[in-house]
């Protein structure tokens, strides 16, 4: 089995907490950070852009992605090109679409074609794929949701696979995002894909990559008994059950 240092895909660490993004940051594994609106709500963030511009005065040589929150297109390249010039680091996240629908590929040609470096999120299709790689022209990720598409009951890897060959045809690397357990960087691994994003609690996982499965078992045994313990649970003995049957 391979170790973390092994692997060639790079982790990402996707989140909108400081504290917990310094932390990983020291981390030499974790080779870029990832956030959206979503994570950073999460998270109690109510100043967007001080956030961001936190951030980066910590993060200066690893790529860190900001999402634009318009949902129109005039709107979100305004905020495309004020995002993109925070930093040299910054890839700008453009959705594939707007909350109607409506694909962006035209937005991601004009913007790419200026040099604008960007992450094109929340595809799952292959169609949606083919679609962004025919316009991009600058360097840029190219994030396909494939915890989301598994969670339609979906093996997410075949399409993973042929996004990989379609992305590489580009001047791109695919991410595998929203991974849902840590085997999934590992299925990443192993079909070329260039980057996997992951949560904290996914993350806090790797230290367990090629643990011993007996002394595994035997912790999680440990576990349920020092909570049982710790709980006060209790069952009543043999005598205590025959006393309760004879008082009624």
């Amino acid at each position: 089995m391979k170790s973390v240092s092994d692997l060639r895909v790079q982790i990402f660490a996707d989140g909108a907490d400081k504290a917990s993004m310094l932390e990983l940051y020291r981390q030499p594994h974790i080779k870029g950070f990832t956030t959206n609106p979503t994570l950073m709500r999460a998270t109690g963030v109510t100043d967007y852009q001080g956030f961001a511009l936190d951030m980066l005065a910590n993060i200066q040589d690893r790529p860190i992605s900001f999402e634009v929150f318009a949902d129109e297109e005039p709107e979100m390249e305004e905020q495309a090109r004020h995002i993109a010039a925070w930093g040299k680091n910054v890839f700008v996240k453009i959705p594939v679409m707007n909350t109607n629908g409506k694909p962006t590929y035209d937005l991601v040609r004009h913007l790419s074609g200026e040099g604008i470096q960007l992450n094109v999120t929340a595809l799952l299709t292959l169609e949606q794929v083919r679609s962004v790689c025919a316009v991009l022209q600058a360097p840029a990720y190219v994030s396909v949701f494939a915890g989301r598409i598994a969670d339609t009951g979906r093996d997410p890897v075949p399409l993973m696979r042929e996004a990989v060959a379609m992305v590489n045809e580009v001047n791109a690397q695919l991410i595998w995002a929203s991974p849902r357990e840590l085997l999934n960087v590992f299925q990443a691994d192993e079909i070329g894909c260039h980057v996997i994003t992951a949560t904290a609690d996914v993350l806090k996982k790797l230290p367990l990559v090629g643990k011993d499965l007996h002394e595994f078992s035997q912790e999680t045994v440990q576990m349920f008994r020092k909570d049982a313990v710790q709980s006060g649970y209790s069952l009543p003995t043999e005598r205590q059950r025959i006393s309760l049957v004879t008082r009624h």
